[in-house]
């Protein structure tokens, strides 16, 4: 009778301890995931600073452009370089990024 309730409850504590064993691997692959959305997260995240950092030296340089220049035509031309100067330094900065 012994041997027979403690082969039972080895087979219980099997049991158990696959169940567990699954548990485990469920909750690793869990934390995988979670780890690789935020990381997305935080790639996302910096993406987005920088293209709000832009927008701000972009926003600048037009205040700038509408309080230096009161003659029309040569706001309109300012600006035009001040763009294109800006769209070079983004590209620069972006072969750097990568």
């Amino acid at each position: 009778m012994e041997k027979d309730q403690l082969i039972n409850e080895l087979n219980l504590l099997e049991r158990k301890v696959k169940v567990l064993l699954g548990e485990h691997k469920s909750m690793k692959d869990e934390v995988t995931q979670l780890k690789l959305e935020n990381d997305k997260l935080k790639s996302n995240v910096k993406i987005k600073e920088e293209q709000i950092s832009d927008f701000q030296n972009q926003n600048k340089i037009s205040t700038i452009v509408d309080n230096v220049v009161a003659n029309g035509e040569d706001a309109t031309e300012l600006k035009q370089y001040l763009n294109e100067y800006i769209k070079e330094i983004d590209k620069c900065i972006a072969h750097l990024s990568n």
